[in-house]
């Protein structure tokens, strides 16, 4: 009758703690961020993106495709945040598991030697020898959600975890696709480079002749020769940029400095439409916006546990076994034992830590609502930014187009009126290195109009979404 009361008095005041229960803990609620003007200078309507088309489709260059997936195969930063998926997973499923009961068995035999005078020394002759086997049982009730708040902050941490190797996917993705377009650049500038050394070395040529012929001086054959070495370093500096490039790559590669297959800078046409979808989409597209909302999901929930501190908790433990004296009375049925113990135990006074833990994690979880938030208006900044690019660097590679064509005439005409008469050498050469500094210009804007298309490829969010974890 006893028992039966004291069943009946604890699951009444276990019933009535969890009707209280909902005062503990809260549920997460996404804050609202302003997402209208998002994008400056321009209104998108249509919820077409550019980042939901897969990376094989966007880069047509069968050596990039491959590179990019070579790289993602082998990386170490992305093999690192694999790795870090995968002790994330463990700590969700270790936390999934607090809500069951933890047990353990063990067997102990203790030898304990009494003084013969005292009161059990005399009863034992002296010495006592007892044999235990057990199973320990232990369980919190997880009356105020503490250990519910604390599986969803791990859950929220493994999916950050997954959304940080999306992170450093879109980034490899962008960084090779810029890298091997810088390399294809430097390419086609070491080639108009090359050419101008030839060029230059006739030029020098021509203007010991018409000097040896008393139609020109000193003056000129030194200024050619000078032109000529201006060439000369350029090609030496592109070789150079050349090699430090390939071996940016082949650390991508997780490799040691090699050659890097390639096509060439005129084959590229990234031809896309350049959508940049809703405001909103950013929210389901970008990695680091979902990885810095998981965190303040952690950051939430971590404060429910918290706040769950100052609350009592409620502990079950239980004991049984076999326990003997006598080695061959060890597994009798006179030997079975048990024991249960209920607790509630109210925090009262401890330094105030549970109140600064308490405090410490608030502040925590709107460091991490101001981090959601500034992820947000990050992204609308890249987007933007990306797109003011590829507007002016598409008008800019057209007018270069125009000056290029125009300083070639330019040197054409300075060379005929040379020969004429009617010009100085010292503007056949001005001419000439307006025309070198235009190539070189028009190469590097196209290079730069490929990587602005690359750069709102990840501002978007593009990359992720059709390669498996």
């Amino acid at each position: 009758m006893q028992i039966r009361n004291i069943y009946t008095g604890l699951s009444g005041l276990v019933l009535a703690v969890i009707l209280s229960s909902c005062l503990a803990t809260k549920n997460y609620n996404r804050s609202e961020i302003e997402i209208e003007g998002l994008y400056k200078n321009f209104t998108a309507t249509d919820s077409t993106t550019l980042a939901n088309i897969p990376w094989q489709d966007l880069f047509p260059d069968e050596y990039l495709n491959k590179l990019i997936g070579d790289v993602l195969a082998n990386n170490q930063d992305i093999g690192i945040a694999a790795q870090r998926i995968v002790a994330a997973r463990a700590y969700f499923k270790q936390k999934k598991l607090e809500f069951l009961p933890s047990v353990g068995v063990g067997a102990s035999v203790t030898h304990q030697e009494l003084a013969e005078n005292s009161q059990f020394g005399s009863f034992f002759n002296g010495s006592i020898d007892q044999y235990q086997l057990a199973a320990d049982l232990s369980w919190e009730a997880d009356i105020w959600g503490k250990i519910r708040s604390n599986k969803r902050a791990y859950y929220a941490a493994y999916m950050q975890s997954e959304a940080a190797y999306r992170v450093v996917q879109t980034k490899l993705i962008a960084s090779v696709a810029s890298t091997y377009y810088q390399l294809l650049a430097l390419d086609a500038q070491l080639i108009v480079a090359e050419e101008t050394v030839e060029n230059r070395t006739l030029s020098l040529e021509t203007m010991k002749s018409l000097k040896e012929a008393g139609k020109q001086t000193e003056v000129s054959v030194k200024q050619s020769e000078a032109q000529l070495y201006g060439a000369q370093i350029l090609e030496t500096d592109l070789k150079k940029q050349i090699q430090i490039v390939e071996n940016t790559l082949s650390l991508l590669l997780g490799e040691v400095p090699q050659e890097i297959e390639r096509g060439e800078l005129e084959e590229q046409e990234l031809d896309v439409d350049i959508n940049v979808g809703l405001p909103a989409q950013l929210m389901r597209n970008r990695p680091d916006i979902i990885e810095a909302e998981y965190g303040l999901v952690q950051a939430f929930e971590l404060t429910n546990v918290a706040r769950t501190q100052f609350y009592p908790s409620l502990t079950l433990s239980a004991t049984g076994g076999f326990q003997s004296i006598e080695f061959d009375n060890w597994f009798d049925t006179g030997s079975l034992f048990a024991t249960i113990v209920g607790g509630l135990t109210q925090p009262i006074f401890n330094q105030g830590k549970i109140k600064a833990q308490y405090k410490i994690s608030q502040a925590e979880q709107e460091q991490a609502l101001l981090n959601f938030r500034k992820s947000v208006l990050n992204a609308g900044r890249e987007v933007s930014n990306a797109m003011v690019t590829i507007t002016a660097e598409s008008e800019k590679y057209d007018l270069r187009l125009k000056q290029r064509d125009a300083l070639s005439e330019a040197v054409t005409y300075s060379e005929e009126l040379l020969i004429n008469g009617y010009a100085s050498y010292l503007e056949v050469l001005t001419a000439k290195d307006n025309e070198l500094s235009a190539e070189l210009n028009l190469i590097d804007t196209q290079y730069k109009k490929l990587t602005a298309i690359v750069d709102l490829y990840q501002a978007l969010g593009g990359g992720w979404k059709q390669v498996d974890l």
